[in-house]
């Protein structure tokens, strides 16, 4: 083993003893970058360890496998989604600005994690296996639903709503949109151009999905002018 090998192993060796948080958190991020790039069965763990502050040997330990990583990334990604949309406040909002912000705040989430879609795209391959496993995965998805009930109640009650507004079926509605948006952002732009996919395009496409939305389940619903909200 020559001079600079040894070193650069004793600086891994030393940070895995002082912050093995800071370690796993290391890995995860190389891991999903990996994951989200070439797929579960195309990832490589010599490579990840390879872009880490660790070893081969610390991953299997800390994940148990490339399974175990691959589970823990895919976890992390929808922790990370859902936190965003579980931070937003709509409890005090009516329930027409309540349902516009949560149908802006998933648009925007989608856009801004696009090694989620990347995942989830690959965990549809895999028919959900690993989502089927996790403990946590339900219990953060229902975390939005539960919100969009509750908008979904309060605007019924009040006669702003139909009385057949289905939380899930918003919530499918603004996901599937928000999600092809980002999946096939390359065939759609090769296909038809770019111009939804500059700053203005995305703009109006995000009011546009909010007015299908609001749309559907909001009595007398007036879409509001392109030049009011996209300038």
């Amino acid at each position: 083993m020559d001079k600079d090998t040894d070193t650069a192993g004793q600086k891994r060796k030393t940070t895995w003893k002082k912050d093995p948080a800071a370690v796993k958190e290391n890995i995860l991020t190389i891991a999903t970058e990996e994951f989200a790039a070439h797929g579960l069965s195309g990832a490589n763990i010599n490579e990840i360890a390879r872009k880490t502050a660790t070893s081969k040997r610390m991953i299997y330990y800390y994940f148990g496998d490339k399974e175990g990583l691959y589970q823990h990334v895919l976890e992390r990604v929808y922790s990370s989604l859902r936190n965003e949309e579980q931070m937003l406040n709509v409890a005090d909002l009516a329930p027409i600005p309540a349902l516009r912000r949560l149908t802006e705040a998933t648009f925007d989430s989608h856009v801004n994690n696009p090694q989620f879609i990347r995942l989830v795209m690959i965990e549809n391959i895999h028919n959900a296996e690993y989502v089927k496993k996790s403990k946590s995965i339900p219990k953060l998805n229902k975390a939005i639903i539960d919100k969009l009930t509750d908008v979904c109640e309060r605007g019924k009650a009040s006669g702003v709503l139909r009385v057949d507004a289905d939380p899930l079926e918003l919530h499918w509605m603004t996901s599937s949109a928000s999600f092809y948006n980002v999946s096939n952002m390359a065939t759609f732009s090769t296909s038809f151009g770019d111009s939804l996919y500059t700053e203005q395009g995305q703009k109006r496409l995000r009011q546009r999905v909010v007015d299908m939305v609001l749309g559907t389940v909001v009595i007398g619903y007036q879409p509001d002018t392109p030049s009011s909200n996209c300038a």
